[in-house]
């Protein structure tokens, strides 16, 4: 990541943000006002659910509509055929519609042809919507890099029905990503570690992150379980705009540490492909506590609490369970790379400290479960 001059402090947002129930609705509209001729990225499946919805919304609105397929992982390569499309066919926005790895790519891709991008999305499974970079994954779906742009979606719509309607474990992952937020921003404070846009923290971007996490914990079990019966409730929205929005301005402007970093490591074996981004992150939120040394009340009711929100706590679920040393180097090189925001942290933990907070993680995620009486982890099958 580039320095800027080390007394800058930046934030940065999107230009409109806009959810609630139906909002796909006005997406035309919505879109509209940001250019003339869109085109919009995203999946077959996601294009079966709000095809109709947006084919009308856009024709109510006189704004021409245009689908391009998603292919699934926001690579290098997709970005670039997707930027071309734009180029070829004279779009002047780009729409990325679904979850974060559509999101993701169409950044890329509007960046790439010089347009730009609007967020829309349809599960709150991430906080890549607001910001303004996209995380670059390998075909074989491991972490590659981040890739930063000067400004970010000029617009995020997020349809809390449609949220409220993906399976319940969607909107588990951006509790995971979310709650990992205050804890990196956090790290962060008093330190001269640049945030996600090239500057120092402000204020308000740490401020959004503790926001944030407050909301998710007295909000996230409700809304999980309404969500598990497709309904919107002041809970589903709270915690959808703890999980998009303010986890989006918190991360960015507070800035990332350790427990993304693991995430980005873990995505380096092929053991933990079969998690969420943010169940991902949810170990790795375990990590930097136990590495911090943080007192043992405070990570065992962590743990306890995102097991009930059904996040993965132990390395069993995340199918490292009986992961040899040699495995977690791996993922334990991939974390600490010259490049990942591990280094944000006050101290300077060794490979061998990640190893051994990673390691332990699997201890305190069985002992909590055990006392929770949330029975025993299980391993992912095949």
């Amino acid at each position: 990541m580039a320095q800027n001059t080390p007394s800058l402090r930046v934030f940065a947002s999107p230009g409109r943000y806009v959810q609630g129930r139906g909002a796909m609705e006005r997406l035309g509209s919505l879109v509209g006002g940001v250019g003339s001729r869109p085109l919009v990225l995203t999946d077959d499946v996601v294009r079966g659910l709000v095809g109709a919805t947006l084919e009308r919304s856009f024709a109510e609105a006189g704004v021409p509509l245009t689908f391009e397929r998603f292919g699934g992982v926001p690579t290098r390569t997709e970005s670039e055929r997707v930027g071309e499309v734009i180029r070829s066919q004279d779009h002047d926005v780009i729409v990325g519609l679904g979850g974060g790895a559509a999101i993701d790519a169409a950044k890329a891709a509007g960046a790439n042809a010089g347009v730009p991008w609007v967020s829309a999305a349809t599960v709150a499974s991430t906080d890549a919507p607001t910001s303004a970079l996209s995380v670059v994954y390998t075909e074989k779906g491991a972490f590659e890099s981040y890739r930063f742009y000067d400004r970010n979606p000029a617009l995020v719509v997020v349809d809390t029905q449609l949220v409220a309607q993906a399976p319940t474990r969607f909107l588990a992952a951006g509790v995971g990503d979310a709650l990992a937020t205050w804890i990196e921003a956090r790290a962060l404070r008093g330190t001269d570690a640049t945030n996600m846009v090239e500057g120092r923290p402000t204020r308000a971007g740490t401020a959004l992150a503790r926001l944030s996490w407050d909301i998710l914990w007295e909000s996230a079990l409700p809304a999980l379980d309404a969500v598990d019966h497709d309904l919107v409730t002041p809970d589903v929205e709270a915690v959808v705009e703890a999980t998009t929005l303010l986890s989006g301005l918190g991360f960015e402007s507070g800035g990332l540490a350790a427990a993304h970093a693991v995430h980005d490591g873990l995505t380096a074996v092929d053991e933990t492909h079969h998690l969420a981004h943010g169940e991902k992150v949810n170990i790795g939120s375990l990590t930097q506590l136990l590495l911090e040394g943080a007192p043992t009340s405070e990570v065992e009711e962590f743990a306890e609490f995102t097991a009930r929100a059904g996040l993965p706590t132990t390395l069993t679920e995340a199918g490292l369970g009986k992961a040899d040393d040699a495995l977690l180097d791996r993922v334990v090189a991939a974390a600490t790379a010259p490049e990942e925001t591990i280094h944000n942290l006050p101290f300077t933990p060794s490979h061998r400290d990640v190893r051994d907070a990673l390691r332990a993680v699997e201890g305190v995620g069985r002992r909590v479960r055990r006392r929770a009486g949330l029975g025993e982890p299980r391993a992912p099958k095949g």
